[in-house]
């Protein structure tokens, strides 16, 4: 029995249905993978429609809206031709021979031209937020007279940031941060000159104004004074104040219902002095409204540095024009007084405790307002003789 017969041809018939099926096998694969790849395909053509359909949408819904530019999202730029106000800024009050006179000057800054360049010069070289630069396009942006301009107009007439725009031609947003730039500095460099405490000088000619005025040793400040009234000499000053204040030996009221001449005259004089702290605080408000007005700014220190800031200007002012009212300035060179401290605390303390007692004195009070009654009486007669 021969047991080859047909072996080959069986071998040959598994080996040719092993790699048919191997052949399939591989195309069934294939054929899979390729069906995978199709619908991968379809799905990213899916998403590609999608995504151009979504970009087309995003894209005409731009359209149909205004554009909107600038370092700050939101915000809309216009073409302010800030260049053009610059120079008309310039030519209206600031070149050689200006559009305006000196006195528009002064009316609308309320002060004088050098005073007021006197003041951007020296707020410009504190803080470089007042130099001319070039923004991201090249052109030229706001320059320091424009900032500086913009400031003073919201000070003087208390208008509202924006209503600065049509004339500077500058932004509500940077007009608000000029004002704050601007009164930092103002107080920074010239506190120091114009809020210091009165020094010697100082002192003599204001105990020379109240003198004149029929008050002498009223000053209205803090530091010791020596001045006679009618024989009696006094070592401290004095206000001059309403009743509602306490009787203390430093405060010389009124007279609520004066009787006789005397009494009626002294009421007369010291009412009308009185009021001098009232109407410079007046001045004051007239000449930089936003003081009148109500407050702008949340932060108390901006409105400390803006109240500061008109103080400091407003003496500035009066500096510059003090020759309007020559007599002020008739007053004698003092030297300055020589002040003896205490080393010791307990002698420091008990000389406070003196001197409290001393300003608290309602006799001492009673009897200088008698002195000055009967000082003014005596000044009144002998002018009228």
């Amino acid at each position: 029995m021969n047991f080859n017969v047909g072996g080959p041809s069986h071998l040959q018939y598994s080996i040719s249905s092993s790699s048919s099926d191997s052949e399939n096998d591989d195309e069934v694969r294939f054929l899979n993978h390729l069906q995978e790849f199709d619908t991968q395909a379809e799905v990213i053509t899916r998403m590609c429609d999608n995504n151009n359909r979504l970009w087309a949408h995003y894209i005409a819904h731009q359209n149909n809206q205004v554009t909107h530019g600038g370092s700050i999202p939101g915000h809309i730029v216009i073409n302010r031709d800030r260049e053009n106000a610059d120079r008309n800024l310039f030519t209206d009050y600031f070149a050689e021979n200006p559009r305006y006179p000196d006195s528009m000057f002064r009316r609308r800054f309320r002060m004088g031209r050098s005073l007021f360049l006197r003041i951007f010069n020296a707020v410009a070289e504190h803080d470089n937020y007042f130099m001319q630069r070039r923004d991201g396009l090249g052109r030229l942006g706001l320059s320091g007279l424009q900032k500086m301009t913009a400031v003073f107009r919201m000070l003087a007439y208390g208008i509202a940031a924006d209503a600065t725009d049509e004339y500077i031609k500058i932004g509500e947003s940077t007009a608000i941060q000029s004002l704050k730039k601007i009164c930092r500095p103002v107080v920074e460099v010239f506190a120091e000159q114009y809020l210091r405490s009165p020094n010697a000088n100082d002192v003599a000619r204001l105990l020379h104004i109240g003198k004149r005025r029929g008050f002498p040793g009223m000053l209205g400040i803090a530091p010791p004074a020596h001045y006679v009234i009618q024989g009696k000499e006094y070592n401290m000053g004095y206000y001059l104040a309403d009743g509602i204040y306490p009787k203390w030996s430093t405060l010389v009221q009124s007279i609520h219902d004066p009787r006789g001449p005397k009494k009626k005259l002294f009421a007369m004089k010291q009412e009308g002095c009185r009021k001098d702290v009232e109407r410079a605080f007046g001045v004051l408000q007239s000449r930089f409204a936003i003081v009148a007005g109500p407050a702008r700014f949340w932060n108390k220190n901006v409105l400390h540095d803006i109240m500061t800031a008109c103080i400091i200007m407003h003496n500035m002012i009066i500096e510059d024009e003090r020759d309007v009212d020559a007599a002020i300035e008739d007053w004698m060179e003092a030297p300055t007084p020589e002040v003896e401290i205490a080393v010791d605390e307990n002698t420091r303390f008990q000389e406070f405790l003196a001197r409290h007692r001393q300003i608290k004195d309602r006799e001492a009070h009673i009897a200088l307002r008698n002195t000055l009654i009967d000082h003014l009486w005596e000044e009144y007669t002998n002018s009228e003789n």
